[in-house]
């Protein structure tokens, strides 16, 4: 099913995509810092709390903002045996009907809940509780609040296109 373009879409889903493309050097990061990581822990035995917090932090990040590149790329997980099956004019009832009942509501119950969270961690000056672990917790949390704010900007420019192609 093609979708038009509308101006919001365009914008929105220009912005999220050079986040993506930038953001996909996360991936990149992460594989150094676990090789370096493995490198240290078995030829010279020396396991490094902070590598391995730094994996799961570039993972997080690197995941949190994928969603919204899969939501404007349109390659998420779907339940396409169904979906293919019916007609491009029921793909995009459902479609409209996932983003504002399904989509939309998660991402601001997350987005509602996260803020807090995020700044609950920078006020308290949050740090790992691992003996030399990462500091400025905040930040990590912080990328709720990012990959999810990049989600609803697609769930709406998504909305806009599924909207357009419906009603116009």
């Amino acid at each position: 099913m093609q979708l038009p373009d509308t101006r919001f879409s365009r914008l929105a889903d220009a912005l999220i995509e050079r986040i993506g493309t930038l953001a996909s050097w996360l991936w990149a990061a992460l594989l150094v810092v676990i090789v370096v990581n493995v490198i240290m822990r078995y030829a010279f035995s020396m396991g490094r709390i902070e590598f391995e917090e730094l994996q799961w932090h570039l993972y997080s990040a690197g995941f949190l903002i994928a969603m919204s590149f899969a939501v404007k790329t349109d390659s998420h997980i779907r339940v396409d045996v169904v979906r293919l099956k019916l007609s491009g004019r029921m793909q995009a009832w459902i479609e409209l009907y996932g983003l504002i009942l399904l989509l939309l509501p998660f991402v601001a119950v997350m987005l509602l809940y996260a803020a807090p969270f995020v700044i609950n961690s920078f006020l308290d000056g949050e740090v790992s509780s691992s003996p030399g672990g990462l500091a400025y917790r905040w930040l990590i949390k912080s990328m709720l609040l990012v990959g999810f704010g990049l989600l609803l900007l697609a769930a709406l420019s998504r909305l806009m296109r599924v909207w357009a192609f419906l009603f116009k």
